[in-house]
């Protein structure tokens, strides 16, 4: 839906996709409103590439908005909308940043030629016993620097993937055992002996910092950082939280203010040079020492993108839409703005709000939504596909996420009590197929708000 209202915004035509579960969904609705019945086709699955590039076709389509997941990171899916023979534009980065980027030993390589940390351990897979042995001493060693109890290496299969040859090391003593078993477990499984050596971070805060660039990657600027350690069990974002930290009302073990323009400027310096292009984040942990490591890329725009926009002001301007200005980048106009035109204003917290249970390990509620209402104010906005004018069956085929809520103040305090008043407000009513009430986190982002941007 934002991104069919930034088209609008921009004056473009659209059409967009659904499934047969996703009927009731308000993209289509609001589909239908704004570019009539024509313009919302069915497809059986978001999955198959056929389906959409065909209904791009159908419909005379120039460009393809991925959205934020999916296709979004698949850098044979954007080689292919701008190379088949009705050539089309990905709304994303270039397929080949998205190639580079989307390998994590790569942007690791590249991050520490540039001087950039990243998390301790290999870059590439080892084969050497030796050589891995004195990566994993090296670890120890520096966890034990940190402080850290209970030291942890990871020894992974380089090969493997869905959490498949992992192990878990916690003294040198036991590496070396750990390390044969782990090769030979790779050479039968996957044909190659090459393991990886990693240290295990628990305890950290989850950043990351918001990039735009132009075609031809010559014009990169930055939105500021954003603090996402609020998770579910699963490590799933339930709060994201704009700037990152807030060192004039919150106190940290260490300089914040420092952290956050590192990390600013060593996600600038990647984004300058492979020549980034389009939206994307830079994902940091930072540990309870200050110490921030890249974890990884994400070459797409974000679910909380609104969370920075919501900040930012460009030229004095307020009500940044970061999509629009993807979709604007990404069919090819100038920037039009600097890094000086960008200004970043008060703080900015975004609650998910869900049907699940955090007290059942945050398990999604399937059932029936009757009501759904909250009270406006103009320090909110609120993004749902609920319709609010029926009952709702939530589809059992996708995540159960009803509704981003984005809360702005002039500072960290206001963002939080403006939080608490907007969720008080929220009523939230339904029930599932035998009658029992709707669950959702409504309660967990309650108790949650108290603490954000805390880290001890």
């Amino acid at each position: 839906m934002r991104v069919a209202r930034a088209c609008e915004r921009l004056g473009l035509d659209f059409a967009c996709v659904y499934t047969a579960s996703d009927e009731q969904s308000g993209h289509v609705a609001l589909g239908r409103q704004l570019r009539g019945d024509a313009s919302v086709v069915r497809i059986q699955s978001y999955h198959d590439a056929n389906e959409i590039l065909s209904v791009a076709d159908h419909c005379g389509a120039t460009a393809v908005h991925p959205g934020y997941g999916f296709f979004a990171e698949d850098f044979r899916f954007a080689r292919r909308v701008t190379e088949r023979r009705r050539k089309l534009i990905f709304i994303g980065p270039s397929w080949k940043i998205i190639q580079s980027l989307g390998d994590k030993i790569n942007t690791k390589r590249l991050a520490r030629s540039l001087g950039v940390p990243t998390v301790p351990g290999s870059d590439r897979p080892v084969y050497d016993e030796l050589e891995a042995e004195e990566i994993a001493a090296t670890l120890f060693a520096f966890q034990s620097e940190q402080g850290i109890e209970k030291p942890l290496v990871l020894v992974k299969a380089s090969a493997g993937g869905g959490g498949m040859g992992i192990e878990e090391v916690y003294t040198i003593d036991k590496f070396k055992n750990v390390y044969r078993r782990i090769r030979n477990y790779a050479k039968r499984q996957f044909h190659d002996e090459g393991v990886l050596i990693e240290q295990r971070i628990h305890h950290f805060n989850h950043l990351e910092v918001q990039i735009l660039g132009a075609r031809g990657g010559a014009d990169i600027v930055h939105f500021g950082t954003r603090n996402c350690s609020i998770q579910s069990t699963g490590r799933q974002k339930r709060i994201e939280v704009a700037p990152g930290f807030a060192p004039a009302e919150v106190s940290y073990n260490f300089d914040a203010a420092k952290v956050l323009g590192d990390i600013v400027d060593h996600s600038l310096a990647i984004a300058r040079e492979v020549g980034y292009d389009n939206a994307g984040t830079w994902e940091w942990m930072v540990t309870p020492v200050g110490q921030p490591f890249l974890m990884e890329v994400n070459t797409r725009i974000q679910v909380e993108n609104g969370v920075s926009a919501i900040v930012s002001k460009i030229k004095g301007q307020g009500g940044v839409d970061l999509i629009a200005e993807q979709i604007r980048l990404g069919l090819g106009d100038a920037m039009g703005y600097g890094q000086s035109d960008v200004a970043l204003c008060g703080a900015g917290i975004e609650y998910r709000i869900i049907a699940e249970d955090p007290a059942a390990k945050f398990a999604p509620w399937v059932g029936r939504i009757d009501r759904f209402a909250w009270q406006g104010a103009p320090w909110l906005q609120m993004f749902t596909h609920i319709p609010l004018d029926a009952p709702y069956e939530i589809p059992i085929e996708y995540d159960p996420n009803l509704a981003l809520a984005i809360i702005w103040g002039k500072d960290l305090a206001e963002a939080k009590a403006r939080g608490l008043e907007f969720l008080g407000g929220v009523e939230l009513a339904g029930q599932d197929p035998v009658g029992s009430p709707l669950r959702s986190n409504l309660s967990f982002l309650r108790e949650k708000t108290a603490s954000i941007l805390e880290f001890h």
